[in-house]
């Protein structure tokens, strides 16, 4: 399981849900990736100021990090998408309209709201078109590091979610992200030699001619004076 390092300091986003979701839709959902696409909807649509809001299947088969959480396989999570919004339809949580002339993809989901039914009437009859731009897509709340780390070191527990959070404010994001794979080629690929480099760059620059202390720290910090301590 991939932990979860907390919600950043300072102000949040947020997105607005209805309580009859909670009170009326929350206990029929009983599929998960259903529940996935259904709480993705209400953020997308909260993304669009024209009205009426409205999303396409290409919208959602657009955004990577929601597919991801579907399934890690592209078929896969597209196969698992076009059934959550299937069940969704079926549920009655969204709308579907396929527009006059209207390519297969161009699939286009309302949110069951009296807002909502007013414009998939009004487009299924033609009374208007739909105009927008492209929407913005899901984006990792937290920074890469987190992820780059998991990928490339190990599991990212909560002693090492400390440690990348205290580093966050000592060090540019570039520098953790390319310490990270500096350790990976290394195959050094524990915390303390990643932190030895942060180091070794802000006392030393980043210049290529450092590369030599670098190592010496790698080997100091896993072999030496910290060698009895458990490596993470």
């Amino acid at each position: 399981m991939t932990g979860f390092s907390g919600f950043p300091d300072g102000k949040l986003a947020t997105t607005r849900l209805p309580n009859a979701f909670f009170s009326d839709l929350l206990p029929q959902i009983d599929h998960l990736a259903e529940l996935k696409v259904t709480l993705y909807t209400f953020w997308a649509l909260e993304q669009q100021a024209s009205q009426p809001k409205y999303l396409t299947l290409a919208d959602y088969l657009a955004d990577e990090l929601l597919l991801t959480s579907l399934d890690s396989d592209t078929a896969k999570a597209e196969e698992a998408l076009l059934d959550a919004i299937e069940r969704a339809v079926i549920r009655g949580t969204l709308l579907r309209v396929s527009a006059p002339g209207a390519a297969p993809v161009d699939v286009f989901l309302f949110l069951n709201s009296e807002q909502g039914r007013q414009a998939a009437e009004g487009l299924a009859a033609g009374t208007w078109q739909p105009d927008r731009s492209a929407l913005p897509t899901l984006q990792l709340s937290r920074p890469n590091i987190y992820r780059l780390y998991e990928q490339n070191i190990g599991p990212l527990t909560p002693l090492i979610a400390d440690a990348l959070r205290d580093a966050e404010h000592q060090y540019p994001p570039e520098w953790i992200a390319d310490a990270i794979q500096i350790a990976t080629e290394r195959n050094a690929r524990n915390w303390k030699y990643i932190q030895a480099v942060l180091r070794s760059w802000k006392e030393k620059g980043r210049d290529e001619s450092h590369q030599r202390d670098t190592e010496k720290d790698r080997r100091r910090y896993i072999k030496g004076e910290f060698g009895d301590v458990g490596e993470y």
